[in-house]
């Protein structure tokens, strides 16, 4: 069985290794968790998942792997003293008790529909009836270890043999689309840390190894680490990309709190010769973009953002921007700035399944050299692997 879980899992493309799969072993042979499969369940999902984008796919794996393992009662198995103490205060007669003991677990869901139809209101504390904080082996928070919770998504004591609720988990595949946190997450990757500004940070191995040396306090400074990384960010604004507003916002500021060089311009469809910070000001206070090549050396990373929907000619053809006359078209300023910064990317809002239908966005990916990714937590972290890369 656990063989045919790792076979699984690698069919679901979660990379887990056979040493991972002898680490959980270990684990189970020395009694690491109860047995239960709720514990299994978590053992096995710090074992085999490391990326949290993979743990919708893992549940679903877990689930057809296991589906319908839990502990019952057999016929012939003793009932715990816990049922029988329980059982006792919930006024069977002598046959029904003998019933009970006999079949076991299935004796004990017939038990309970029949209290569930008898019972009409809330009860706590006792052990007669379905309810909480009690003794009864139904309900909610109580103290039996061999009882079947009702009614609460989750119980206090964690000891219930079956869960009457339905378990929901949040999606957390990786084509969802980004919150700013997750974001944050995946920026994380493009972080190189440098030691910066005053030294204004106590460095602790230094002052106990100075100390030590020293015979007396010797307390050493050190300026703070920083994200050593320089970003330059372009976003294209209006049009076709209203509908991402929110998303490219979450990007910015999540960029913004992550890089501490960080410079950022607006464009729409498709840069040219000038760009802007301001969008109420984009006529009237314009930046160059000669000159943003050579201001900003070539060790930023440059990244796009944009749904690379326009118009071919915008792309191809001088003039043939829709908002003022271009002298040089777009495809011409993008090879300028990839040419500049080796470490480009292009970041795409639209689902990448549907870019095939977009041939402005189909010349847009060819002139990046396929460094095109759509904004979705597993596309973000293929583009911060790409700008990671050494040049």
């Amino acid at each position: 069985m656990f063989l045919t879980f790792l076979e699984e899992l690698r069919a679901a493309k979660i990379p887990a290794s056979m040493k991972e799969h002898l680490m959980m072993l270990e684990a189970l042979k020395g009694d690491v968790i109860d047995y239960s499969i709720i514990d299994f369940y978590y053992l096995a999902r710090a074992t085999y998942v490391k990326d949290e984008g993979l743990l919708d796919r893992f549940d679903q794996v877990f689930a057809k792997v296991f589906k319908g393992i839990e502990p019952t009662l057999e016929s012939e198995t003793e009932i715990p003293e816990d049922w029988l103490r329980a059982l006792a205060e919930m006024n069977l007669t002598e046959e029904e008790r003998a019933e009970l003991e006999k079949m076991g677990w299935d004796k004990l869901m017939e038990t309970l529909q029949k209290r569930l139809e008898e019972q009409k209101k809330r009860h706590e504390g006792g052990n007669k009836w379905i309810g909480t904080a009690g003794k009864s082996p139904f309900g909610a928070q109580g103290d039996n270890p061999e009882g079947v919770r009702i009614g609460q998504k989750d119980g206090r004591k964690q000891s219930a043999v079956k869960v009457w609720d339905k378990r929901e988990f949040k999606n957390l595949d990786s084509t969802v689309e980004l919150g700013t946190r997750n974001i944050k997450v995946a920026l994380r990757r493009l972080r190189r840390f440098a030691r910066e500004g005053a030294a204004d940070e106590l460095d602790l191995d230094s002052t106990i190894r100075g100390t030590a040396k020293q015979g007396w306090l010797d307390i050493v400074m050190r300026p703070e680490r920083h994200n050593a990384v320089k970003l330059l960010l372009m976003l294209d604004i209006g049009g076709s990309m209203d509908p991402h507003i929110k998303l490219c916002e979450e990007l910015f500021s999540a960029a913004k709190s992550e890089f501490k060089h960080m410079e950022f311009f607006y464009f729409h469809n498709c840069p040219y010769e000038a760009v802007w910070k301001d969008n109420k000001r984009r006529w009237t206070e314009r930046t160059p973009m000669m000159e943003i090549l050579h201001k900003f050396p070539h060790d930023y990373k440059l990244v796009f953002v944009g749904d690379a929907s326009m118009s071919p000619y915008e792309i191809t053809y001088a003039g043939g921007s829709t908002e003022h006359w271009n002298e040089e078209p777009g495809e011409a300023w993008l090879r300028r700035m990839t040419d500049v910064y080796h470490s480009s990317i292009w970041l795409n809002p639209i689902p990448e399944k549907h870019w095939e239908n977009g041939q402005s966005i189909r010349m847009i990916k060819e002139i990046m050299h396929d460094r095109m990714y759509p904004l979705t937590l597993e596309g973000l972290d293929r583009g911060m692997r790409e700008l990671s890369r050494k040049k």
